[in-house]
């Protein structure tokens, strides 16, 4: 138990626990990096070690079994419960009714945004000495989502951190943050978790074979979080109708496409976005493909995503070139912007489709 247990980024552990042997703990942090590597997992590691009863001496540990260890989880567990239920609440006005912070709290997005009923409650406990342990903590995850007036009411609190309190933000790039917010923040930088430590995982607790640790590695880049949850097979299912797409732009013709080409391409469009739930999961699959073939055209196959598919990836960059590469990243881009506005997403594929068939991959 403690801070041995966790995973990868040995660097911001060891400030970490170099912090707590100093006894220098700022009142505001702020942990950014990738999603998925644990900086969640750390800051609430880090509320324990900060409470705990009786802390390792030599390596600034947490027992995880003491009175404050055991509370510290029961508080975090309960404030993720009823962040879960307040969002379950379709009036979004009521969902910050009766907000009660315990000391060990953690605060995410009710909507959108974290609100500024939320900050507002966190300022107004800040200042209160904590009830049950020695130290308070407020994790606030996903803090670039936090809005604009709560974010000037969060500012005040961070140029004036009371003793007893501790603020931990979390967000993946620091610039989504406000710079006067970001520079009252002690960071800690975080990384992609190393490719052995990936590799065991997906080995040991989910009993991947080794082409299917290379594929399922390069996909999670570095996400703790991936590892233990990815579905590969649910990765080939959403990657096989861009597979069905490249394979028709990028295929070699000594004529203008027939009527039966642009049926199977419009086709492909349409599976690509029947699920309009996870359009941007979907997007995110092309967007790596066509890096990919980018990649493979380059000779840079150390980078490549579907390392699977080298062979096919190879064949379809030659065949679309650069300036087709180009077109379909562009294409993606501009998809993904729509779709954040609504517009249809498969008449925009449609017209991707069209461009390269005519333009690209013609005689």
């Amino acid at each position: 138990m403690g801070f041995d247990s966790f995973l990868g980024n040995a660097k911001a552990v060891r400030a970490v626990r170099d912090m707590l042997a100093e006894k220098r703990v700022p009142g505001s942090m702020l942990f950014t990096g990738p999603e998925g590597v644990g900086k969640k997992t750390l800051a609430t590691m880090l509320s324990k070690a900060l409470n705990c009863e009786r802390p390792g001496s030599e390596e600034n540990d947490f027992c995880g079994e003491c009175n404050h260890c055991r509370m510290a989880d029961d508080f975090l567990a309960a404030s993720a419960e009823d962040m879960a239920r307040r969002r379950e609440i379709k009036d979004v006005h009521r969902r910050v009714e009766g907000l009660v912070y315990f000391d060990l709290q953690l605060i995410e997005p009710l909507t959108r945004y974290i609100l500024i009923e939320q900050i507002r409650q966190l300022r107004a406990t800040a200042y209160n000495q904590p009830f049950n342990l020695p130290h308070r903590v407020f994790v606030i995850d996903q803090a670039h989502t936090i809005h604009w007036q709560a974010a000037d009411l969060l500012l005040k609190v961070l140029e004036e951190p009371p003793a007893t309190t501790t603020l931990i933000l979390i967000c993946p790039h620091a610039f989504e943050l406000r710079p006067t917010i970001r520079s009252r923040c002690f960071t800690f930088q975080f990384s992609p978790v190393e490719e052995p430590v990936i590799e065991r995982i997906l080995r040991e607790e989910r009993g991947f074979s080794k082409p299917q640790q290379a594929l399922a590695g390069r996909v999670i880049h570095g996400s703790i979080a991936r590892a233990k949850t990815f579905d590969l097979s649910e990765y080939e299912r959403r990657r096989k109708p861009w597979l069905d797409f490249l394979e028709v732009v990028a295929r070699p013709r000594s004529r203008p496409p027939g009527p039966g080409e642009w049926k199977d391409l419009f086709d492909i469009t349409k599976s690509l976005t029947g699920d309009s739930g996870s359009i941007e999961e979907t997007l995110k699959i092309g967007s790596a493909l066509f890096r990919d073939l980018m990649q493979t055209l380059l000779e840079g196959e150390t980078q490549v995503t579907n390392i699977d598919l080298v062979p096919r990836l190879k064949t379809w960059g030659r065949a679309l070139g650069m300036e087709g590469i180009e077109k379909l990243e562009d294409g993606i881009e501009t998809v993904y912007r729509q779709q954040t506005r609504n517009v249809n997403q498969q008449l925009s594929l449609d017209s991707l489709a069209a461009i390269l068939l005519s333009t690209v991959a013609g005689p």
